[in-house]
């Protein structure tokens, strides 16, 4: 069975905002990852990012684009979102779900321990990007 993932890369000021996920959770534990979750039976991904930006961040979206971060697991189907506005200032709103959250340049998410490391070129790709984006 897939699992079907929104996840959002929310770009601001040549960074991009990863969170690092409990260690406690029972998948993908104390690593970084975008923030995002599952897609809900009847919700669009557009909607389920919408959903999770509000429910993990506080945050609620306003500029943003699919933007194609592939990850090597064939039980996830992954809808990312390039993130370039939104309304509020990210803040960890679920710590039961992660214990952190961070702005990371390009160099820096060389060295991270990603919950999907195979993402990596395209997390520091979609910080060029956003700039690219942001008026």
């Amino acid at each position: 069975m897939t699992t079907h993932i929104a996840t959002a890369a929310l770009v601001r000021d040549g960074r991009v905002l990863l969170v690092h996920r409990h260690p406690l959770r029972e998948h993908y534990a104390d690593r970084w990852a975008l923030v995002g979750g599952h897609v809900e039976p009847g919700e669009t991904p557009e909607a389920a990012v919408r959903r999770e930006c509000r429910e993990e961040l506080g945050v609620d979206i306003v500029a943003y684009a699919p933007y194609p971060i592939a990850v090597d697991d064939p039980a996830l189907r992954t809808s990312a979102f390039l993130v370039t506005g939104w309304r509020g200032e990210p803040a960890n709103t679920a710590p039961e779900e992660h214990d952190d959250l961070r702005w990371f340049t390009a160099a820096e998410i060389a060295d991270l321990d990603l919950a999907h490391p195979e993402t990596r070129a395209r997390l520091q790709a979609a910080i060029a990007d956003g700039a690219a984006r942001t008026p």
